[in-house]
């Protein structure tokens, strides 16, 4: 089993100044394990097709973690920021699945 060690990003919309609220990003680091790895191409209709990955990812949880499971919008690995399209809780791990590409704010 290969090993993780990366940042996930937490994303909470704040209201920065009254009335106006924005994107806040907080990224931690974890390690964990990959349990699974693969990819596949998306057709698109544009020119060059969409790589997505449907990787399981587990993470040894802290109690931030725990707390905010449910803003984890991305994570860092293999130098590119990934979608977190799902989250499971596995005390006291949390095992994340992955989807395609995720564009920084």
């Amino acid at each position: 089993m290969a090993k993780f060690y990366g940042v996930v990003g937490y994303v909470v919309n704040e209201e920065t100044v009254p009335g106006v609220w924005e994107e806040v990003v907080t990224k931690r680091p974890y390690s964990g394990d990959i349990l699974k790895n693969t990819n596949r191409w998306q057709q698109t209709p544009n020119l060059n097709d969409d790589i997505s990955i449907s990787n399981l990812i587990s993470i040894v949880a802290d109690p931030f973690a725990y707390e905010n499971f449910f803003n984890m919008k991305f994570i860092r690995w293999m130098g590119t920021s990934w979608k977190i399209t799902n989250v499971e809780v596995q005390r006291p791990r949390l095992i994340l699945t992955v989807g395609g590409v995720y564009n920084e704010p």
